[in-house]
């Protein structure tokens, strides 16, 4: 084994949101982008969290097998932003592989496809996406980045045969506008692998975090999504 060392900020030993069955979900240290809505501030520093070798992490994962197995559960990398982190996630998702767990990567996609990319996502089982925004020009203001990336990133994983869930965060006045969920619709339906599409409503339950880090919450004047604002979505996106 390859024991490389990664930057890891939480663990969740029993997660049930971050794909089938229960799950063993790492939340990787580090994120390059600058969600306006992020509830995991704290995850964005690439320099700080807890460091564990891969041989630790899986020994840890190899204690909850026997019922993550009879869920249907599998493990879970997610952040943080885990693929600032591929040489680790390569190493790891290897060594997941030979004890045969099933391997989920919840990413923006928001990476070139390098060899390193590929690697990783030849040994993910299923990918949950991020879809930030459908129009590039918000897109770069609500994340500081273009969504050409990540939209690059979903055709790959379309044409290479990867599962996908798809998510998007349903921010009222911001990513709910009926003419982007038409060509968000549009555009989910040119990919082969899509097997869900997950609206997530838009809280504000992170503000604390923004606050303890001695920062202004950019979307403090935005309220909460409702089942009425992710009901309309719904309708709109056809699921």
């Amino acid at each position: 084994m390859e024991n490389l060392t990664g930057r890891i900020h939480s663990i969740e030993t029993f997660g049930t949101v971050d794909g089938p069955g229960i799950r063993f979900v790492i939340f990787f240290q580090g994120c390059h982008l600058k969600c306006k809505y992020c509830h995991n501030r704290d995850t964005w520093d690439t320099s700080i969290g807890t460091k564990i070798t891969v041989s630790e992490l899986v020994e840890d994962i190899n204690k909850y097998k026997e019922y993550i197995e009879f869920s249907g559960g599998g493990v879970t990398a997610t952040g943080g932003e885990p693929l600032l982190q591929p040489k680790f996630l390569i190493s790891l998702f290897s060594e997941l592989k030979k004890l045969g767990f099933h391997i989920a990567l919840d990413t923006s996609g928001m990476f070139p496809i390098t060899p390193e990319i590929k690697k990783v996502l030849d040994l993910t089982d299923l990918v949950l996406l991020d879809i930030k925004h459908i129009d590039d020009e918000k897109c770069k203001d609500l994340v500081g980045f273009s969504n050409k990336l990540e939209l690059e990133f979903a055709k790959y994983l379309s044409d290479n045969n990867i599962p996908i869930w798809i998510r998007q965060v349903i921010i009222p006045g911001i990513t709910d506008n009926e003419e982007d969920l038409i060509k968000l619709k549009d555009f989910l339906h040119s990919l082969k692998t899509v097997q869900k599409i997950e609206l997530h409503p838009y809280h504000n339950m992170g503000v604390y975090k923004w606050e303890k880090l001695g920062l202004k919450y950019p979307l403090k004047d935005v309220r909460c999504a409702n089942d009425e604002d992710i009901k309309r979505a719904k309708q709109i996106l056809g699921i």
